[in-house]
């Protein structure tokens, strides 16, 4: 008797949805008629860096690129960028996270400034050059990485990505943190203590044209410190992850290119995140990438994203570039 009520009520509600029209679609039923199923995340949390920086306002564009193509609530958080992303994927704090590929190579090893593997952590996609910038003010006497001896610099926070870089630049250099006045501040009180006069040169890891480096650059002339080509070789060779880079005249009004190094930026993402979830966030932030109004936009695409992954891609995201072709 209890079976047969039963079949009554589920037929009367099949009767009154086809009655209606209505029809409920499986995740593939909604693919094949062309819209993105939801996801199934209640929230989306996606950790950048600081306000400064380029990962904070680039985050904000890929959030909302997110929730509007997959119709989920997608937040951008500011943080304290590269490192401290990893560990917060690492501790289930955040879902989507911007490093560097330098960065997420060393947590995936335990090298570094890491003393244990990060295992929680895989790629979705690289982004854009994360340019080394040593900024100084045009009237400051520093012309080169040696001139930076006995002067007040800022290398980022202990165990930052930034203050690697500043630390392997100056090794190259002969040089040891012990020759400068390191000082350990964000990018925006970087730009701060320059213009104060209170610190004299800044390494900045970040795309450019960076928002710390550009207001700096609106109130005092600024330069960037050349990296010689035998030095930018030989940190090629020591370190593969470095690629040379140029700062374009015209970027902080420069008058003319300065040749420096780069590595690159990157998403990660928790790797325990569904295979289905990470395959839809990959396809819209790649297939979307003309709605980011930031000047890297320009330099994101699907192409270029597979290369130099430091770590595992994500099985979702590694779906989405196979299907593109991209990947074999």
């Amino acid at each position: 008797m209890k079976k047969g009520i039963a079949l009554f009520f589920v037929l009367i509600l099949a009767f009154s949805l086809a009655a209606c029209g209505q029809k409920i679609e499986t995740p593939s039923e909604k693919e094949e008629s062309g819209e993105s199923p939801a996801l199934n995340l209640d929230r989306l949390s996606i950790v950048t860096g600081g306000t400064g920086g380029t990962y904070y306002p680039l985050g904000g564009e890929m959030a909302k690129i997110i929730g509007d193509e997959l119709d989920v609530e997608a937040n951008s958080q500011a943080s304290g960028a590269s490192v401290e992303n990893m560990q917060l994927i690492q501790d289930g704090d955040a879902d989507i996270a911007f490093t560097q590929t330098d960065i997420a190579s060393y947590a995936a090893e335990g090298k570094e400034m890491f003393k244990e593997k990060v295992d929680q952590i895989a790629g979705i996609g690289t982004l854009y050059p994360e340019t080394i910038q040593i900024v100084t003010l045009k009237d400051s006497g520093i012309k080169s990485v040696e001139d930076l001896k006995g002067k007040k610099v800022s290398v980022g926070a202990p165990g930052s990505g930034t203050f690697a870089n500043a630390e392997q630049i100056l090794k190259i250099h002969g040089m040891t943190m012990e020759d400068i006045t390191a000082q350990h501040l964000s990018f925006d009180e970087s730009a701060e203590g320059i213009q104060d006069g209170n610190i004299q040169a800044a390494f900045i890891t970040a795309g450019t044209p960076t928002g710390a480096v550009d207001a700096l650059s609106a109130t005092k002339p600024v330069t960037i410190v050349p990296i010689a080509d035998d030095k930018i070789k030989e940190l090629i060779d020591t370190y593969p992850y470095y690629i040379e880079d140029t700062v374009k005249s015209g970027t902080y009004k420069l008058e003319a290119d300065v040749k420096t190094v780069a590595v690159l930026s990157m998403l990660t993402v928790r790797k325990d995140m569904e295979e289905d979830a990470v395959y839809q966030i990959t396809k819209a932030i790649f297939e979307n990438t003309d709605k980011i109004s930031h000047a890297k936009g320009e330099l994101i695409s699907a192409e270029k994203a597979v290369e130099g992954m430091g770590i595992d891609f994500h099985p979702g995201a590694e779906k989405y570039f196979k299907e593109k072709g991209i990947l074999k």
